[in-house]
């Protein structure tokens, strides 16, 4: 797609935005490219604002002082968490800190593209457009899946399957804009891995004392489906002591229970795609987002479509910025006729 030649000459900086329940990624048209953890977080009483000296943090950090902040993650399933009056004003934060990580020049205009799950465009963009409508002139919502397929020219023929921590996100590309039907969200995804971890563990070590931040770091350091020849040994406080626990069969079990539903919505997108064109879209199938990491991941899915004939899966060789480098590409080949102005 040709960049539209009447925006040749404005001073306009374009940002591709992977808005993620867990981390959220900026790419920018300078060359920039940032990411946080998703959260955000406020000093509690002027004790906590002494101690952590910002009024508001942001990702890591606000995950290190969360003791003395409320703190916030306020995104469910890719979608501002409804409710709480607090989400809204998170994201208008981490939208405002991520385009002050890429260092707009004084006076330049921003057109972004944000990235949302494919099931919640229609019921999430007006609330993505209150949060961004004070930092950015021009804006357009697209589904994640689109993006990281556009971004890799994944434009015919291809299935893009985004593995997020609150979603994961089909998307069949076939030379045209995915429609509705071609795009489908489901909730089995990282966060689903984190509940059915915690749970388990609970369950065996019943005297180890762990929290959910900690089993996500867990499941992101030795993630795996079907086997690994090592062992899995984390160290984890009994009694204020630090005691090695053996987790891998739990890593494990965690990490195969979002396969049965990641399997068999890739077999309803391919079986309802025109039949011509099926071995075509088996043929390439291409994994993205932080779930694409798992090890073993690729092989599983490929092994479990298997008796449907041929197929091939692979990844993506950057699931932290594939989504919003391909969001840049879009907001840079994107005709003004698209474009949202606030």
């Amino acid at each position: 797609m040709k960049q539209d030649d009447s925006r040749k000459d404005e001073n306009v900086l374009f940002v591709g935005i992977d808005l993620g329940t867990s981390r959220s990624s900026i790419s920018a048209s300078n060359d920039t490219r940032q990411w946080i953890e998703s959260y955000v977080g406020w000093p509690k009483d002027f004790i906590a604002m002494q101690v952590v000296g910002k009024p508001v943090l942001f990702g890591a950090e606000a995950l290190a002082n969360r003791l003395s902040l409320d703190l916030c993650r306020p995104l469910e399933h890719g979608v501002i968490k409804e409710g709480i009056s607090r989400n809204e004003e998170a994201v208008r934060d981490i939208i405002r800190h991520l385009l002050d990580l890429v260092n707009p020049q004084a006076g330049q205009k921003i057109h972004a593209v944000v990235g949302v799950p494919a099931d919640t465009l229609k019921v999430n963009k007006l609330a993505i457009r209150r949060a961004v409508a004070e930092s950015v002139d021009s804006l357009m919502v697209v589904t994640e899946p689109f993006a990281v397929a556009y971004g890799l020219n994944l434009l015919n023929n291809s299935l893009v399957i985004d593995i997020g921590a609150g979603t994961t996100d089909f998307c069949i590309m076939h030379g045209t804009i995915p429609t509705e039907d071609d795009q489908k969200t489901i909730l089995n995804a990282g966060d689903s891995i984190d509940d059915q971890l915690f749970s388990s563990l609970v369950e065996k070590y019943p005297n180890a004392r762990f929290n959910r931040n900690m089993v996500r770091q867990f499941k992101e350091q030795y993630s795996f489906v079907k086997d690994v020849a090592e062992e899995v040994r984390v160290e984890i406080p009994v009694d204020g002591k630090p005691v090695p626990h053996d987790i891998k069969n739990e890593i494990k079990r965690a990490c195969e229970s979002i396969m049965p539903a990641l399997t068999e919505t890739t077999i309803e997108m391919i079986a309802r795609f025109d039949p011509e064109f099926q071995v075509k879209i088996k043929n390439n199938i291409v994994l993205a987002g932080g779930g694409s990491l798992i090890r073993g991941i690729r092989e599983y899915l490929q092994e479990a479509l298997k008796e449907y004939g041929p197929c091939r899966v692979t990844g993506v060789e950057d699931p932290l910025f594939s989504g919003s480098d391909g969001a840049l590409k879009l907001a840079k080949d994107m005709p003004v006729k698209y474009w949202e102005p606030l």
